[in-house]
């Protein structure tokens, strides 16, 4: 509908003007209309004339072509055009669905990117969180949306791993496994990885030790070997990860497709970038580097000297092999900020020889989250929060504050915290800040909706039919208005895959929707069927935005 009228304004100053021109239409605040545009301005110099006496031209003959659905037209400051819908016309703008601008795409998403072998910390919970929003952004958006992950089951970070690991059983001895508990067994693996890389910095046996175990974890891919001994423990470790990834992602309600191991990508990253040597890639000091700096970034070594691929060249591989598996129109990489720099040489160099797949990949990076006091959390060190402790920590403020064990409330409130900030910069995560149910927080949102249900609960189904026409009270205006925004929110939101504009939005819509009931008596009034409606239309817009969150909408709470 918004088209609908620029296309109006566009016609008009061509029939007055003889001039062609894109015109854009923005919302102001409501006191100055629903629509405005800054066109007389634009024109002011092209023409030689003053911008008002444009603006008040196109005012007049908007006021003809436009009169079914404008009920005013003002001319505001030195030229700004503002236009005021009719009651019809504005109600009709709630029809209107967000654009299915993506319909027709393949889409591969991969977020979360936990290690096997690691153990999954608040980081991990935050772009998992944060890729699932964009992922249903982009299917809200009509695109077919596959959402993978990506791993490390072989790398440094194993071979330390494994190196503790035998140590602590005294020797390949997989049937000591058995001892581990279930439940401790991520515990179990995180902390060996923190023995094993503090072996790695500060003894040079353990150093050299550890890389032949990396060696071997390599060999055990490369040969298929599940039967030694050593590769019993490696399995049964890497089935362990990949269980606590399973458990984590069904807590959430997050649906990942597929988990791509750098095993499965290593080999192929490494053929492609050797077959580039001399071409894309060149050998230094017996390693293979891409010279970056030709691009104005930096060199990156994509195969190291003992001949074994990079992250850099298993990220090649990784790219193709989506590729390969889904025939994607675009590919999404969410990560954090640390990644950016390595993105933007991996995607430079698969730039010189599969320039289609680089310019079909978006990298998303986003901050990091820190809990109230700010300690960056490192899994090296050991001095992480893991995922499921925000979980825990976060249900037992909602305990403290609520009396409830509520675990919509929970992943309403942690996820509703994560997204409500623009992507880029670090969040300080506050526990009891995010189950308030006052505030912008995602209880309060849920709450909203629940509180939406029960009038509606309240109400006789029988007079919420549509009345055949109706003016509407400036409370009932206000909120059809804060309603028929969300379209372009969201294709917004779509377009530059940044969920904090749904957050925004939703946060806002609710505290209009209050205003509207404070002074707005719906069950028992003489506009209760009128005002139903409006409440009906409200709990469906926030739902589908909350839906989009990845935040349930309760009906009661």
């Amino acid at each position: 509908m918004i088209e609908h009228y620029e296309v109006c304004l566009e016609e008009a100053i061509f029939k007055l003007f003889g001039v062609s021109v894109d015109v854009e239409l923005t919302r102001p605040e409501e006191q100055f209309g629903d629509y405005a545009t800054n066109v007389a301005l634009q024109l002011s110099k092209q023409l030689g004339k003053n911008p008002r006496e444009i603006g008040e031209a196109l005012a007049v003959k908007l006021r003809e072509t436009l009169a079914d659905n404008v009920s005013d037209i003002t001319i505001a400051g030195p030229g700004f055009i503002n236009l005021k819908l009719s009651d019809p016309a504005l109600r009709e703008l709630l029809k209107v669905e967000p654009t299915k601008s993506l319909a027709g795409k393949t889409i591969v998403a991969e977020y979360s990117d936990p290690n096997p072998f690691k153990i999954l910390h608040a980081g991990h919970l935050y772009t998992t969180v944060v890729g699932d929003a964009i992922a249903n952004l982009m299917e809200t958006a009509g695109g077919k949306v596959h959402r993978v992950n990506y791993g490390g089951d072989v790398g440094l970070h194993v071979g330390k791993t494994m190196w503790a690991i035998i140590k602590r059983l005294d020797g390949e001895t997989p049937e000591k496994l058995q001892n581990i508990a279930p439940d401790d067994r991520s515990a179990w693996m995180a902390e060996a990885y923190v023995e094993g890389n503090n072996a790695y910095e500060d003894n040079e046996q353990a150093k050299a030790e550890i890389t032949e175990f990396n060696k071997r974890v390599y060999q055990l891919h490369a040969d298929n070997n599940h039967d030694s001994l050593f590769a019993q423990i490696y399995w049964t470790c890497r089935q362990w990860s990949y269980e606590a990834f399973d458990a984590f992602y069904a807590r959430l309600g997050t649906k990942i497709e597929h988990y791509y191991p750098e095993s499965e990508v290593a080999d192929k990253g490494l053929q492609l970038v050797k077959e580039q040597i001399g071409k894309v890639f060149e050998e230094s000091e017996g390693a293979v580097v891409f010279n970056g700096k030709a691009h104005g970034t930096h060199t990156r070594v994509f195969v190291s000297r003992q001949g074994l691929p990079t992250y850099e060249a298993k990220e090649v591989g990784l790219i193709v092999k989506k590729y390969e598996d889904y025939h994607y129109d675009r590919s999404v990489i969410v990560t954090a900020n640390e990644q950016e720099q390595y993105m933007t040489v991996v995607l430079q160099a698969i730039e010189q020889f599969i320039p289609d797949l680089a310019r079909a990949t978006t990298h998303i990076p986003h901050g990091m989250v820190r809990l109230s006091g700010g300690v960056k959390m490192s899994s090296r060190k050991g001095n992480i929060v893991s995922a499921t402790e925000v979980l825990d920590i976060t249900a037992k403020a909602n305990r403290e504050l609520s009396g409830q064990d509520n675990e919509q409330t929970v992943l309403g409130a942690i996820k509703y915290a994560f997204l409500k900030s623009r992507l880029g910069s670090d969040i300080i995560y506050e526990p009891k800040e995010s189950v308030s149910l006052e505030g912008n927080s995602g209880p309060y949102l849920q709450y909203a909706h629940a509180r939406a249900q029960s009038i509606l609960r309240k109400a006789d189904s029988s007079k919420t039919s549509e009345p055949s026409a109706s003016s509407l009270e400036a409370g009932e205006r206000s909120l059809v208005r804060k309603m028929t925004e969300y379209a372009e929110v969201v294709d917004k939101a779509v377009a530059e895959l940044m969920p904090h504009h749904i957050c925004t939005y939703l946060y806002e819509l609710a505290q209009t929707f209050n205003r509207f009931y404070e002074h707005s008596r719906v069950i028992g009034d003489a506009r209760q069927t009128v005002r139903l409606i409006l409440v009906q239309q409200y709990a469906e817009i926030l739902q589908a935005g909350l839906v989009i969150l990845g935040i349930a909408a309760p009906d009661k709470m």
